[in-house]
């Protein structure tokens, strides 16, 4: 029986985007010996100031499509070692989340877990999320950090520190193919 959730009923929004924002601030991330790039920053605020509404949402989408990517991902690797996805991915995402009060409100997490949940089950997180409401401008940090932690996530178990860019960059190279 089909969901409501299913990912094939799901806008994949602008993944394009949502990746070059989040593999901008891993680099930030991981060269520890530079200071937050200003200009980088700089490109990425206009890059989201120039998509109007419509761009808005094909990024929250794209974003959605990159927390589906990931915890698809997570959940084959830890189902190889015969564990639970969601009993390992999701306490140390909430865990990490709740030390971040500067971006993360601690409203928002609930939601962002959820929304991991879901993807780890096999649904689309924006058609989960969907069913309570809009997204509201308090769920945008959250949104993207829990994008952000899922890739860090994945590079730091695979000891590669570009594998969760290029996992989706190979997805949408073979994409593009067919």
């Amino acid at each position: 029986m089909s969901s409501s959730c299913d990912p094939q009923y799901a806008p994949v929004g602008d993944v394009s985007a949502a990746l070059m924002v989040i593999d901008s601030r891993l680099k930030s991330i991981y060269d520890s010996s530079a200071q937050a790039d200003p200009e980088q920053q700089q490109l990425t605020d206009q890059l989201i100031a120039s998509l109007g509404p419509t761009g808005a949402q094909d990024l929250i989408d794209g974003a959605c499509t990159l927390v589906y990517i990931f915890m698809k991902w997570l959940r084959m690797a830890h189902e190889d070692h015969g564990k639970d996805v969601i009993e390992y991915v999701v306490p140390s995402l909430v865990a990490a989340m709740r030390q971040m009060p500067k971006s993360i409100h601690p409203e928002a997490i609930p939601t962002m877990a959820g929304l991991v949940v879901a993807a780890g089950t096999g649904l689309s997180p924006n058609l989960w999320r969907q069913q309570y409401g809009d997204w509201t401008k308090d769920e945008m940090n959250p949104l993207e950090a829990t994008a952000l932690l899922l890739a860090e996530h994945i590079n730091r178990i695979t000891d590669d520190q570009d594998f969760a860019t290029r996992l989706v960059s190979e997805a949408l190279s073979s994409a593009d193919e067919v």
